[in-house]
């Protein structure tokens, strides 16, 4: 199974940016697509971005223009660019790899 260690993360206020990263092996990296997904407390974990090993990226309606997944084969890393944060965005975010988890980041949008 797929190492992947998670950074980033924090409190931030609202209409702020932070930016996750998620670091995994070269073979993996350059294999499979990577995902991001957030889990809220008291609701099922959901996806909310997506690059294939290609680069196409894809996003949930609630992320979408306010968000970037983007990836970094020198560094076999992927970022989750997150602007104009609001409330709703805060969860425990995890990065996936072929079904291998990063530990969790949390993020806390709040004033």
């Amino acid at each position: 199974q797929e190492q992947l260690v998670q950074s980033g993360g924090g409190l931030v206020q609202p209409g702020g940016s932070l930016r996750l990263s998620c670091s995994t092996s070269g073979s993996f990296f350059s294999v499979y697509g990577m995902d991001w997904y957030r889990q809220a407390a008291g609701k099922q974990r959901e996806l909310i971005a997506l690059i294939s090993s290609s680069g196409t990226t894809n996003y949930v309606d609630s992320v979408k223009g306010r968000f970037t997944i983007s990836r970094d084969p020198a560094k076999n890393t992927v970022y989750l660019q997150m602007n104009n944060l609001k409330p709703e965005d805060t969860a425990v975010y995890y990065c996936d790899v072929a079904g291998s988890w990063g530990q969790g980041t949390q993020v806390t949008v709040s004033s």
